[in-house]
């Protein structure tokens, strides 16, 4: 949705703030099988939340990413009337991986207010770390080629493009995907901080692209491993690249 550009709710390493926390009794998660990731979010009192603001034609959205910034997933979970969300995780490789819930209250003190909030769980199994790709100005997916320009300074925001090509011609049949022609999400190499941004570009119908704007501010300096999201022909994409950010 044009406007929602800005990070939400901070960097995402923590599972409380401002009296919301993200609870689970799940600590460890099974290598290479799908899997269920309960949880329940509550509020100051200590009850669980169960009014939530639509963002994007969700009212939450839940990632996982292993500590080595692969294995990136996706997900809307579902909510049982007790406020209990459980989220189908694809199947995961060993090691340690990082799940974060980006949501809005639409009741109670943090009314309006966006959250991220995450916790740590552990896949059993001999795990390889994988080196970060360097950082690149353009990536290849499905045979479409993603490039991105923009020049990035930590804590400041500047304009973000990105251009997406197919056998080098532009690609005009985007689909919307959560009310957007692109989602965009950002992790931080180290320690995987979050950053949620939207293009700015207005959604008309199913012709999108090739050019999406954005209004992109990470908050360190470093290497930022972004995930890119759109839809053609009904079938969902995710490009990723390395970016610096000075």
């Amino acid at each position: 949705m044009p406007g929602m550009d800005k990070m939400a709710g901070g960097n995402g390493l923590s599972d409380s703030q401002n009296g919301y926390r993200l609870t689970s009794s799940t600590a460890t998660l099974p290598v290479g099988t799908k899997a269920s990731y309960r949880f329940s979010v509550t509020g100051p009192d200590g009850s669980p939340v169960t009014a939530y603001a639509v963002d994007q034609t969700k009212r939450l959205h839940f990632y996982a990413i292993r500590s080595d910034l692969t294995g990136f997933q996706h997900f809307h979970p579902t909510m049982a009337k007790d406020g209990t969300w459980t989220a189908s995780l694809d199947a995961l490789t060993p090691g340690a991986w990082r799940v974060f819930a980006s949501f809005t209250p639409d009741s109670g003190p943090g009314k309006g207010t966006a959250f991220v909030l995450s916790r740590t769980v552990t896949v059993p199994g001999s795990a390889s770390q994988t080196p970060l790709p360097a950082a690149a100005g353009s990536t290849t997916v499905d045979g479409y080629t993603v490039t991105v320009n923009g020049e990035l300074r930590a804590g400041m925001e500047h304009p973000l493009t990105v251009t997406i090509t197919k056998g080098g011609k532009p690609v005009t049949d985007l689909q919307p995907y959560l009310d957007t022609y692109a989602h965009l999400t950002a992790f931080h190499a180290g320690d995987a901080a979050f950053a949620h941004l939207h293009p700015t570009t207005m959604v008309d119908g199913d012709h999108g692209g090739p050019d999406l704007s954005f209004h992109a501010q990470l908050p360190k300096a470093g290497n930022w491993r972004l995930f890119l999201q759109f839809q053609t022909a009904g079938t969902l994409h995710t490009a990723a690249l390395t970016m610096n950010v000075g």
